[in-house]
């Protein structure tokens, strides 16, 4: 029979080494909410909406896509219901006009589908429902970037600097 110190205490040779990984070595995002056709335009919309531009992380480098795949998963029924008909909406015109789904397009085709991006902004939400899904979507995609991990290591690595003209961020001679 063992006394409970001898269950609690073990001798040094019975100890267990654990390896810790980190969760994102572990495994692939797996696909809550979009097909697999919606869940390709988002990608590709999200890449026109924040490209990687100088060294900066965009909405690829920071899965963007999978962010918003979760989230939505969870979120209110409309805003699913936004984002699912904007994004089959948004492939059919461009089956429509270019036989071909809006991840396959080049940039002067799906930049022509995105105009309503190109609109003046109001804070009166757009009439048409496209362009109240690409405003809620641009407004989602660039807020899931800013607060991604791809953001916080390319900040923490230095390759973002202070802009503008404050003081406290130049050199006082």
């Amino acid at each position: 029979m063992l006394l409970p110190a001898q269950q609690i205490n073990p001798s040094p040779d019975e100890s267990a080494t654990l390896k810790a990984d980190s969760p994102d070595a572990a495994g692939q995002p797996v696909r809550r909410f979009f097909t697999p056709a919606q869940f390709a335009t988002l990608d590709a919309l999200a890449d026109r909406i924040a490209p990687s531009i100088g060294g900066r992380p965009g909405a690829k480098d920071a899965e963007t896509a999978a962010f918003l795949d979760f989230l939505l998963a969870h979120s209110p029924r409309s805003r699913q219901t936004l984002y699912q008909r904007g994004l089959d909406t948004l492939d059919r015109a461009a089956r429509a006009r270019h036989q071909k789904g809006f991840a396959e397009l080049g940039g002067a085709e799906a930049d022509a589908l995105l105009a309503p991006l190109k609109t003046k902004w109001t804070y009166a939400a757009p009439a048409d429902p496209q362009a109240a899904f690409l405003r809620a979507a641009k407004a989602d995609v660039l807020r899931a970037i800013a607060n991604s991990r791809a953001v916080a290591e390319a900040n923490a690595a230095g390759r973002r600097r202070a802009t503008g003209l404050n003081p406290y961020w130049h050199v006082i001679d």
